[in-house]
């Protein structure tokens, strides 16, 4: 069944995004889908301390789309829906989800800026890519001491890998996972083998049963 929201820039509205999402990290399913895209473009900013569970979910996909968006905002204000027309509503109504591209291919104009402004820069030594991972790490049970889980992620040392933000995320039935960044360098660090050659291995399987990659972005 579909879930609608409406005046999410009010607290009426955020009472009913808080319900729905209680017990849940994502709007619908296991993983950030377009769906989560289109409520946090509803969101004005980040729900107050009265909504745990709709500050969390912002937290999480504002992290998700950090590196995707990197440029600066400088500050746009938009008009809340209630100032469209009743036409101009039902015609948006009509439009597609597919027509709503937020990671679409670049324009040619985007094309021939960018290529302008590399032209424009000196040369310089190329350097290996970058990328940003956003990784849920869950535990054995709700038994799980979590600082000790989250002290032997973080005691994983290799060249290329540096550590973030975390935080702990209710799962339910009282299980928290673990969600934390990573930045990695590519030539240098396979997440795959981080993850089934180190993380579920000895001696950090005693405390994580697995883990999912919610996001990867290239720098």
């Amino acid at each position: 069944m579909a879930v609608t929201f409406s005046e999410l820039h009010t607290a009426e509205g955020l009472k009913a995004l808080e319900a729905h999402l209680a017990g849940k990290t994502y709007i619908s399913g296991d993983g950030i889908s377009k769906d989560d895209i289109k409520v946090f473009a509803a969101v004005p900013t980040k729900p107050g301390a009265e909504f745990p569970n709709a500050a969390r979910w912002y937290d999480t996909i504002a992290a998700a789309t950090a590196s995707r968006f990197p440029g600066k905002a400088a500050g746009v204000s938009a008009s809340s829906a209630s100032a469209v027309s009743a036409p101009a509503a039902e015609a948006a109504m009509d439009v597609d989800d597919d027509d709503l591209d937020l990671f679409g291919d670049e324009t040619e104009e985007d094309k021939a800026a960018a290529a302008a402004r590399a032209a424009a820069k000196p040369a310089k030594k190329k350097e290996s890519g970058k990328s940003s991972v956003l990784m849920d790490i869950k535990p054995w049970d709700d038994e799980t001491d979590m600082k000790k889980l989250e002290e032997s992620v973080r005691s994983v040392q290799m060249e290329g890998l540096t550590w973030g933000a975390s935080k702990l995320v209710a799962v339910g039935y009282g299980i928290k996972k673990l969600q934390i960044m990573m930045t990695i360098v590519d030539d240098l660090v396979s997440v795959d083998t981080l993850v089934e050659e180190v993380l579920q291995e000895e001696p950090h399987n005693e405390y994580i049963q697995s883990c999912d990659i919610v996001a990867f972005n290239k720098i």
